[in-house]
């Protein structure tokens, strides 16, 4: 991916009212200003910051550092075990505790997190809403050995699981 594609893409997204999710890659932060949505990993999160995420405060501080500098609306640090922190634009943060009972492999687990919140904003979902569906979905895949996918019925029963 190339600064000129992110460029173009982001402007397209832009006059066509769409939402472009990211979820980052270590050396490649300077291309990724623009984007709607970036989803990092603690480790993204701590490298692209730099600041080291010890406590609440430093998390905050790192999901608002983000925020400005991929200038964008929305940062998704996943927290493995911890689960996720969602930072949007002018609103309070979200703390998403893990869904995971047990894990195997987390091997997919970013991916699935971006595509099914991706899915989730497409389908009219707020962020908000949006990171705790993916958060049921990392949950799913982790619980299974290998790369792995999520159904939409496991995801339903994972929700339901939950209410």
């Amino acid at each position: 991916m190339t600064e000129q594609l992110v460029q173009v893409v982001t402007q397209i997204a832009k006059q066509q009212r769409k939402a472009v999710l990211l979820d980052p890659k270590i050396n490649r932060f300077h291309l990724y200003r623009d984007v709607t949505v970036v989803t990092p990993n603690i480790q993204e999160a701590t490298l692209a910051s730099g600041i080291e995420i010890v406590d609440e405060r430093s998390l905050k501080e790192v999901g608002d550092k983000l925020l400005d500098r991929f200038n964008c609306q929305v940062v998704l640090i996943t927290r493995g075990e911890n689960g996720m922190a969602l930072f949007e634009r002018g609103k309070e943060t979200i703390l998403v505790p893990t869904t995971a009972r047990e894990v195997f492999d987390v091997t997919g687990a970013g991916d699935t997190v971006i595509g099914v919140m991706a899915l989730a904003v497409a389908a009219g979902a707020s962020y908000g809403e949006a990171a705790v569906i993916a958060n049921y979905a990392a949950g799913i895949v982790v619980g299974k050995v290998g790369t792995a996918t999520v159904t939409p019925e496991e995801l339903k029963e994972a929700i339901n699981r939950n209410r």
